[in-house]
């Protein structure tokens, strides 16, 4: 199986080093056997080699600061999308940077390498939350996949688990805690911090950007309720189809209030049916201390499914990580060449 990479950053690196450490195991276990051929990102350069790419080498380039132009191989010219039109490829593993508004540039990558009969592995919102729809059809109409399981909490292999663990199920509900920076934040918070220097603390430790609008105003967590509402139960919405609340509203105070009466309050994203209609939104809610999702501190996220034959079923897991995301790309491609 061969792969190009678009976006080398802590994604991709990730999953380069999941594919080296685990290369003797993913081989014998699974008989996958990946060649990587091309790697391209918009600040290190670009290298494509049809006979391969020594990862290793690669990785220790991008960890100097040096270009991939270094590497063997050829440097194509022009942009991502030259890149994925002049390459050839098996699997596009797309991992740039996200852009929930307008799904760009990433959708036009999608969308070239499926046209060009290559699967797509994503961990990409953008494409997803906002064109899901067109996306799988025109991979069924080439006959490949289009997979994200990075997509939504990271490599919490939470989509697979309810695309085939759950499969034959009714799934009635899906609601949870899609957002670690924010979890992170209120847990501090409950600890006594104030918001001011829970986000600085979230920012310092990496969780949190300088500017942190789209986790503390709750866009993540919208992008991947609207991901989840498309994907399960059969919507064709967009972000900012549904109400969204963040954070930044909650003080100390309501904070101490709940804790009195044993809640504890959580960023939300929930999706379900009412009356025949597909319902989502995210918001602060108060969570009894009883439910599982409020013994979830820290950065970690949890999700509740609610199906006709389980009833509750919850998952928690990492929401981020260079490894952990990076996985996320590992079992997607596992579902597209791997045997056992």
């Amino acid at each position: 199986m061969r792969l190009i990479f678009l976006g080398f950053g802590t994604v991709g690196q990730g999953l380069a080093e999941l594919l080296l450490a685990k290369k003797t195991m993913l081989a014998k276990e699974y008989g996958f056997k990946p060649i990587v051929v091309g790697i391209a990102d918009m600040l290190k350069g670009n290298v494509y080699n049809p006979q391969g790419i020594n990862l290793k080498k690669a990785l220790e380039l991008v960890k100097a600061d040096k270009p991939l132009s270094k590497l063997l191989g050829k440097t194509i010219e022009g942009d991502a999308l030259a890149f994925i039109k002049q390459t050839k490829a098996d699997v596009l593993l797309e991992a740039t940077y996200t852009d929930v508004k307008t799904g760009e540039p990433a959708t036009s990558h999608c969308r070239a390498a499926l046209n060009k009969k290559m699967h797509v592995v994503t961990t990409n919102k953008g494409p997803v939350a906002l064109n899901y729809r067109p996306l799988q059809r025109l991979a069924h109409s080439k006959k490949v996949k289009f997979l994200f399981e990075g997509t939504v909490v990271s490599g919490t292999p939470m989509i697979n688990l309810i695309r085939d663990t759950l499969a034959g199920s009714e799934i009635r509900e899906i609601k949870g805690i899609l957002n670690g920076t924010t979890n992170y934040i209120l847990t501090k918070m409950e600890e006594g911090m104030t918001y001011e220097s829970a986000l600085a603390k979230a920012q310092e430790l990496g969780y949190a950007e300088a500017v942190p609008d789209a986790d503390v105003l709750g866009w993540d967590a919208l992008a991947k309720v609207t991901i989840l509402a498309n994907v399960f139960f059969n919507a064709t919405a967009k972000p900012f189809d549904y109400p969204c609340d963040g954070i930044t509203k909650i003080t100390p105070e309501a904070i101490a209030e709940a804790k009195k009466a044993g809640q504890r309050y959580k960023l939300i994203g929930r999706i379900w049916r009412e009356e025949g209609k597909v319902k989502a939104a995210v918001a602060p809610q108060k969570v009894d201390l009883t439910h599982p999702l409020a013994g979830v501190s820290g950065a970690t996220n949890a999700v509740t499914i609610t199906s006709d034959t389980l009833g509750d079923v919850t998952i928690v897991g990492p929401g981020a990580g260079r490894r952990e995301t990076g996985f996320s790309m590992l079992i997607d491609l596992l579902h597209l060449g791997g045997k056992r």
